[in-house]
């Protein structure tokens, strides 16, 4: 697997990539790096993909944008952006994870096949994400709304115990080593929380680029784990009807958040037949 760097969106994206043939392009989310698709990039080499991982914007090696821009467009448009400046086609396919997985319903019309994790169209949330219960899970959304959001995400273990919550049992180590590169200096860690202050509106949009809208088109597979501690397997089951004609969502048991961690054989396997499908 070998690292570089492409200009998109005005934006110097590191990024992983293996494999020769159609693009697939992986998308990671927070607080995670461009190694946590380290299962799934040689299985879509081998079946004949260039398989390539960007680190998102603001987590480094990828550079923080000049124009402090987090916002769901921004996201929109570096997906638009890294598919034109990587060559991509009507073959390539998209993949993304937790915050790689916003972009991909604004996009998915531009890719042959998408699959999203972790996290459902909003619209298909956006009464139980309100429960007592999913807004205990979600209390770092609020906390990083305010001040102390960058003092209490540097402190020891926080990190660490969102991962423990969201996979309850599965050893984050090396993740968690990756993480600290990415985003263990201030900058690139206020950067990581910009994306939770612009979703709630905390930060003003910039003005740079238009709200994102549902793609109509282009199969997506959902997935997410029946043990996620970040957002319950529960609040999930309406995600089918805010997707695209020809989707499909799966329930993958026994996994957490992190499912493509956990279960990579499983979860390759389910990427891996939608996309050559």
């Amino acid at each position: 697997m070998e690292i570089r760097t492409i200009h998109a969106n005005g934006v110097e994206f590191a990024y992983l990539t293996v494999g020769e043939g159609p693009l697939a392009l992986c998308l990671h989310g927070f607080p995670d790096t461009a190694h946590t698709w380290r299962h799934l990039l040689p299985a879509l080499a081998e079946r004949g993909y260039r398989a390539v991982a960007p680190f998102m914007r603001g987590y480094a090696p990828t550079e923080i944008p000049a124009d402090g821009a987090y916002e769901g467009g921004a996201l929109v448009a570096d997906v638009r952006a890294l598919h034109e400046e990587l060559g991509g086609d009507s073959d390539a396919v998209l993949v993304g994870h937790d915050w790689g997985a916003f972009p991909v319903y604004g996009t998915a019309d531009r890719f042959r096949r998408s699959v999203a994790m972790a996290v459902p169209p909003l619209a298909a949330i956006a009464a139980g994400f309100l429960e007592y219960e999913q807004l205990k899970r979600s209390f770092y959304v609020f906390l990083f709304q305010t001040g102390l959001a960058e003092t209490a995400a540097a402190a020891p273990g926080f990190l660490e115990g969102l991962w423990r919550d969201w996979s309850p049992g599965y050893d984050a180590q090396q993740d968690l080593e990756f993480v600290r590169q990415s985003i263990g200096a201030p900058a690139n860690l206020a950067a990581a929380i910009g994306y939770y202050r612009a979703m709630l509106g905390t930060t003003p949009p910039t003005g740079r680029y238009p709200a994102p809208e549902p793609a109509t088109t282009g199969p997506i597979l959902y997935l997410h784990g029946t043990r996620d501690g970040a957002l319950a397997a529960d609040l999930v089951k309406d995600a089918q009807s805010h997707l695209p004609e020809g989707s499909r969502t799966e329930l993958v048991s026994g996994a957490g958040h992190f499912l493509h961690l956990e279960q990579p054989a499983e979860v390759n396997r389910l990427i891996l037949d939608w996309v050559t499908s």
